[in-house]
């Protein structure tokens, strides 16, 4: 679940990481008393998970009350690369001497944490990596030993990093590692981590902040973090995705035109593979899981038909602890309550396949094909698709 910058920045409060003084606003009234609290300057910046923001005009300084609330009428509403803008964080606006970039992801290859930092942030961080590996200092962390304090130090002398900053540098590294764990996620970059000028009024050196913050947490690990559960973005989530996972499908949305339903996730992804072997494109990934019943059958159809680039749909089971007779009821009662447009490849084997086969015959549902074989079925699922895109051309 990929959380939005002022999500990811109350993240880090809860962790000490130093983060600017801000206010999150889903209205232009509520953005310009947002500004007047946290004070002027003050950086208004459109909330959307996508970066790039900045160059686009989606954050902008605001100097005085009348500055906010031009940016903001500006900011709510617009389209930043396909996603439009709901929320704004208001933020009072930092001294910057320095931009850093930092980040800890897991690393599958590695099966680690994977630290990482460059006193070269605020740019595109593919494109650094692209054209310059070295810029960023990279550091694996053994989970059972947790990042230590030489850890830090051998990222700062990596990286480059001046010798009044390798302590607070270090810190802030140790509190977003302490995130990633204790927050149980997948990805926690700030891009970037500034640094502010020392020599103020207080008597301090430079220090490090994050200006931005990126975090992408384990959804399989909500369950244990019923506060982060709540943070989830509706308004960015592909509304089949959103519908399924509220049914409680493993359901992934792709860009073909086929859809596709299975029990159990190789089965699946096998199916994928021999439909794009026969020429077709699937539309999507939808495993109903080992022992569905006739109520996911019919949750899953509705889910799969709810996407209109679909033009033919396969059904793929294999009969384990799923019963062929419970997806054939499924079936058939989903035709009775949606009466799908589309036709249907039905393959049924294993558990009660006969039985299943012999309802399917008996109901005569109109435009349910069925095949023996996971080869004949993606075949004509294929056929049928095509067919259907040249009638829709003719």
């Amino acid at each position: 679940m990929d959380l939005l910058e002022y999500q990811g920045k109350q993240l880090f409060a809860r962790h000490g990481v130093a983060v600017p003084d801000g206010r999150p606003a889903s209205t232009v009234e509520e953005a310009v008393a947002a500004a007047d609290e946290v004070g002027y300057p003050c950086a208004i910046k459109a909330q959307v998970q996508i970066g790039g923001r900045g160059k686009l005009g989606g954050i902008r300084i605001a100097t005085d009350r009348d500055e906010a609330r031009e940016h903001a009428t500006a900011i709510l509403g617009m389209d930043i690369r396909g996603l439009t803008v709901h929320e704004v964080w208001v933020e009072r606006a930092s001294e910057i001497e320095a931009e850093y970039y930092a980040a800890v992801v897991f690393d599958r290859t590695a099966q680690a944490p994977l630290m990482m930092l460059s006193t070269r942030g605020g740019v595109d961080i593919e494109t650094l990596s692209a054209e310059d590996p070295g810029a960023i200092a990279q550091l694996h962390v053994d989970p059972l030993l947790g990042f230590q304090d030489f850890h830090a130090r051998r990222l700062a002398f990596e990286a480059g990093v001046p010798r009044d900053l390798v302590r607070p540098v270090g810190a802030l590294m140790a509190k977003l590692y302490e995130t990633f764990v204790e927050e149980e996620a997948m990805l926690v970059e700030v891009n970037p981590l500034v640094v502010t000028p020392g020599g103020g009024g207080d008597g301090g050196g430079r220090q490090v902040r994050a200006l931005d913050a990126k975090v992408t947490l384990d959804d399989n690990a909500l369950f244990r973090h019923p506060d982060n559960a709540s943070l989830g973005n509706p308004s960015a989530e592909d509304p089949q995705e959103q519908m399924a996972r509220e049914r409680g499908l493993t359901y992934v949305k792709l860009d073909g035109d086929i859809g596709i339903l299975g029990n159990g996730a190789g089965l699946v992804m096998s199916t994928l593979d021999v439909v794009a072997q026969e020429g077709g494109r699937p539309a999507n990934f939808l495993d109903a899981g080992g022992g569905s019943k006739a109520e996911a059958i019919t949750s899953a159809v509705e889910v799969i038909l709810s996407d209109p680039k679909v033009k033919a749909v396969l059904f793929n089971i294999f009969g384990g602890i799923t019963r062929g007779d419970e997806v054939a009821r499924g079936l058939i009662e989903a035709f009775h309550q949606i009466q799908p447009q589309v036709p249907f490849v039905v393959r049924l084997d294993g558990t009660n396949d006969e039985e299943g086969r012999r309802l399917l015959a008996e109901a005569n549902l109109p435009n349910v094909h069925t095949a023996k074989t996971m080869t004949d079925a993606a075949r004509e699922v294929v056929a049928l698709a095509n067919q259907a895109m040249a009638e829709a051309a003719s």
